[in-house]
């Protein structure tokens, strides 16, 4: 089967289903797809995702919410994370290729935390590549810039990294786009788990300029390990059940 051909095959199984695939489904046939293709040169298999990305939105679409060829988008950004070689050969100009039709928040923060911020933390993009990203004109580019930051400091990927954190975060302390606003607090969030101090010090410094709800939540996340002063119901509850396992 050509590339061309197992492309057609996904897109049928993907967007031709009599039910719309969640995530837990969309996932689990981009991992069987690398399992398959574990051996296919890498630029076969990110050929493929292009496929998956440029022909999803064909008149096909299940999930108008979230733009053209959502779930096939999925698949491609997950395949080309899972498979090894193709990840490799994700350089600036192969994430700019796959994230060209980013057209929300769902596809955006797909992109940053599977492909763009790994790849960044991996040294595969340079941090003026991801600078560029955030301070583009266009707007899901910078919140995938922002977004980045997160694999830095991830407890599954990266170590943690206040310096390049905290450039990108900068670039947003007087920004007011409610999905900035809200990624400009996640950033610094999941920065504070590792670096507590570095986010009170950025805090401090630009505390005028800070949106308040980026203000709010991250001092919460400080003081009470939740974005919200009191965990929820359901958190509490979560956080019963694994105590008590």
């Amino acid at each position: 089967m050509t590339i061309a051909e197992r492309g057609e095959s996904l897109l049928r199984e993907i967007l031709d289903s009599p039910e719309v695939l969640m995530t837990p489904e969309l996932r689990k046939i981009a991992r069987r797809e690398a399992k398959e293709l574990k051996s296919a040169p890498g630029e076969d298999v990110l050929e493929l995702c292009n496929l998956l990305i440029e022909h999803g939105g064909s008149g096909r679409v299940r999930r108008a919410e979230h733009g053209p060829a959502y779930e096939s988008r999925m698949v491609a950004f997950d395949l080309a994370w899972m498979h090894r070689p193709a990840f490799a050969l994700l350089n600036w100009r192969e994430l700019e290729r796959l994230g060209r039709t980013m057209d929300g928040w769902a596809s955006v923060d797909h992109f940053a935390r599977k492909l763009s911020g790994p790849a960044w933390q991996r040294g595969l993009v340079t941090d003026a590549r991801v600078q560029r990203w955030a301070t583009s004109s266009d707007f899901w580019w910078r919140r995938a810039g922002l977004v980045s930051t997160i694999a830095l400091n991830e407890r599954h990927l990266g170590t943690g990294d206040a310096a390049r954190t905290l450039a990108i975060c900068e670039l947003f302390v007087d920004d007011r786009a409610d999905l900035h606003v809200k990624a400009l607090s996640w950033a610094l969030r999941e920065l504070a788990i590792r670096d507590p101090e570095a986010v009170i010090e950025f805090v401090l410094l630009h505390e005028e300029r800070l949106a308040p709800r980026v203000l709010r939540e991250v001092r919460n996340k400080i003081e009470t390990g939740h974005k919200s002063a009191k965990p929820s119901a359901a958190m509490q509850r979560r956080m019963r059940e694994r105590r008590a396992n």
